[in-house]
């Protein structure tokens, strides 16, 4: 090796090194605003959302005031007062009224049950005959696992007959 070829590997080595810090330290510098620009877009966002709840706030108490004053000057209506609450439910009572003679009678409901304590819940009844529905439409899985047939139940008959009868 000659001298002068020498000198200038170590040259050309010299430049890429240089080439080299100088690359990472863009490299750094390229990374260090992404990280800048991306701390930036999430405070933008976090402003957005804070500017947002901000205007729906203003809108909920401006509709608020608006609601106050329909009320107070359409509709003649005021906060309840400490005398509008009822201590106990003999107190609730004592603010009815007994019943007038033209009114009708209170619905009663009674309840069974049968001895197990489940409830005894009476049959479904066909709206179009008023005779109790199959079991095979009720209970399908039931009836296939006895090994019955599910083709032509009484409500296929039935609704046959009622849409043949509106066929003029």
């Amino acid at each position: 090796m000659t001298p002068q070829s020498r000198i200038r590997r170590v040259g050309w080595i010299a430049v890429l090194t240089i080439c080299t810090a100088l690359y990472v330290l863009l490299l750094l510098k390229v990374n260090a605003v992404h990280s800048e620009v991306v701390r930036a877009e999430r405070q933008i966002v976090s402003l957005e959302q804070q500017k947002n709840m901000l205007e729906t706030e203003f809108e909920t108490r401006a509709n608020q005031l608006q609601l106050a004053a329909w009320n107070r000057v359409d509709f003649g209506y005021t906060a309840p007062t400490a005398g509008q609450f009822v201590e106990n439910e003999r107190q609730l009572a004592s603010l009815g009224s007994p019943r007038s003679a033209d009114a009708p009678a209170p619905i009663r409901v009674a309840g069974t049950a049968a001895q197990d304590g489940t409830p005894d819940f009476p049959k479904l009844v066909s709206p179009l005959t008023g005779k109790p529905m199959s079991e095979a439409l009720l209970e399908p899985e039931k009836v296939k696992a006895r090994g019955g047939d599910l083709s032509g139940g009484p409500m296929r008959i039935q609704l046959g007959a009622v849409i043949r009868s509106d066929v003029p």
